[in-house]
């Protein structure tokens, strides 16, 4: 209700005589001296279907509607911090927020293995607002920094763009759909989430570890390739976006964690679940 002005009620409409045209949307009343007015109504906001499919949408676009991307963030919900964890606080040494430069040499490398006469996708950078300018030269630099990327003159290169993550600030995405379509699928088995919760429900304390880079070999570094404005950059570890990237990790871990796999370790897709029966026994772990 209070999304209206005024609400006239069955007395009022009666009192002035007034006739309703349902199908016009049309109000038609009189004052005291007989004079008639009309009002047509409109239609309320939030009341149409909004909801359109992709194909739609492109159309839409493709014939000159303009669009925009909203991404909404609930600035009223706490964001839960690492630091609030008793052993991450007892502990800040072993949970860097990032690791301090390039992983060490691993038993696995992230290979990049592609179909049969695949060419080299080159495609020009996306166009970017001048905020988002100023924010991709920062972070180019701390990938930069860390050895994490290096300049490029690979024939291979793809566009970047960001993506605004829950706490508000923005994460860069490399676009590799057209090298991932490319690229031959690692059929490495995941782990059931049944299996998972009929092992993990009556142990209390657990502790999520992130993503773990690895080193990509070689060979495939220049596959990794993106344009920016300000060069042409390829990855020296593993990318966020990259077909396998998640298989490749869940390989790797399962031979880091083989001997306390399904005891007081689980892999999970990207995440380590590390479980107990009670606080001092997860802590040795």
């Amino acid at each position: 209700m209070a999304d209206f002005d005024v609400i006239l009620g069955m007395d009022c409409l009666a009192r002035h005589s007034t006739n309703l045209l349902c199908v016009e949307k049309k109000l038609t009343f009189k004052d005291k001296e007989g004079a008639e007015f009309s009002s047509v109504g409109t239609k309320l906001p939030g009341k149409r279907k909004l909801i359109l499919s992709a194909l739609k949408a492109r159309k839409c676009l493709e014939e000159g509607a303009v669009g925009y991307l909203v991404s909404v963030v609930d600035l009223t919900k706490e964001v839960p911090r690492m630091e609030d964890i008793d052993v991450v606080r007892d502990f800040p040494n072993v949970f860097p927020e990032e690791l301090p430069g390039l992983p060490p040499d691993r038993a696995i490398e992230f290979v990049i293995d592609l179909i049969p006469r695949a060419a080299p996708v080159s495609k020009a950078p996306y166009r970017m607002a001048p905020t988002e300018l100023k924010e991709l030269k920062v972070q180019l630099q701390e990938l930069l920094d860390k050895g994490y990327i290096r300049p490029s003159i690979s024939p291979w290169g793809v566009p970047v763009l960001f993506v605004k993550k829950k706490d508000g600030s923005v994460r860069l995405c490399i676009d590799y759909r057209e090298l991932n379509k490319l690229t031959i699928k690692n059929r490495y088995p995941g782990s059931m989430t049944c299996s998972i919760s009929c092992k993990v429900p009556r142990c209390s304390p657990r502790s999520i570890f992130g993503y773990h880079q690895l080193k990509i070999k070689d060979v495939d570094i220049p596959k990794t390739a993106f344009m920016t404005k300000y060069g042409h950059y390829e990855f020296m570890v593993m990318s966020f976006g990259l077909t396998n990237t998640l298989a490749t990790f869940m390989e790797l871990m399962n031979r880091v964690f083989h001997d306390m796999l399904d005891t007081s370790v689980i892999v999970f897709i990207d995440d380590i679940l590390v479980y107990s029966k009670d606080k001092e026994t997860h802590i040795k772990i």
